[in-house]
């Protein structure tokens, strides 16, 4: 079997980081379109993006709602993934492990410490890098995500390509007529 057509199996961490990068695309806030993915046991608890609550409107349609430089009309998506599991209530946030696509601030991290989360893997630092110091001294396992540029290419082509018919080797499945 070649490389070409050979299936490439990520990390976790390439993975969920990927899945985080999707999210992001539902952001609602051009300032910074940011995804957050949260996962116990290599299975996803929620999800979340940064953009407005429920019911209220968007910066993408009426405009940025700005205090002090930062837009405050949306919630970010590190809070909205711990709200997302709260609210969905299946399963507990303690012990698990937050991939985001960009760091947390200061407040998205006291939350984040608050939850329990054990370890969060960071796509790139935003801004400054504080508030992952401040995750560390709250005894928290925060990793940069070391991007893997043999999985981005595999990503790219997913998305680039068709998706193939295939059937398995040994042919088509036939039912029986009951």
């Amino acid at each position: 079997m070649t490389k070409a057509n050979k299936n490439f199996r990520p990390t976790w961490d390439d993975y969920f980081m990927a899945i985080a990068r999707i999210v992001a695309t539902r952001s609602t806030c051009d300032r910074l379109h940011a995804g957050a993915v949260l996962v116990n046991d290599n299975r996803i608890i929620a999800t979340g993006y940064n953009g407005s609550p429920p019911r209220l409107e968007h910066c993408d349609d009426v405009g940025h709602l700005l205090e002090e430089g930062h837009c405050v009309r949306t919630v970010h998506a590190e809070h909205n993934v711990l709200l997302q599991a709260a609210v969905l209530g299946s399963m507990s946030t303690k012990d698990s492990t937050m991939y985001t696509k960009y760091s947390p601030c200061i407040h998205c991290s006291k939350y984040i410490a608050t939850c329990g989360i054990k370890r969060v893997v960071v796509g790139k630092i935003y801004r400054n890098d504080k508030a992952v110091d401040y995750l560390r001294e709250a005894g928290l396992q925060v990793d940069i995500y070391q991007e893997n540029k043999e999985w981005n290419e595999t990503m790219s082509n997913l998305f680039t390509g068709e998706i193939k018919e295939r059937v398995a080797k040994e042919g088509k499945v036939k039912m029986k007529k009951g």
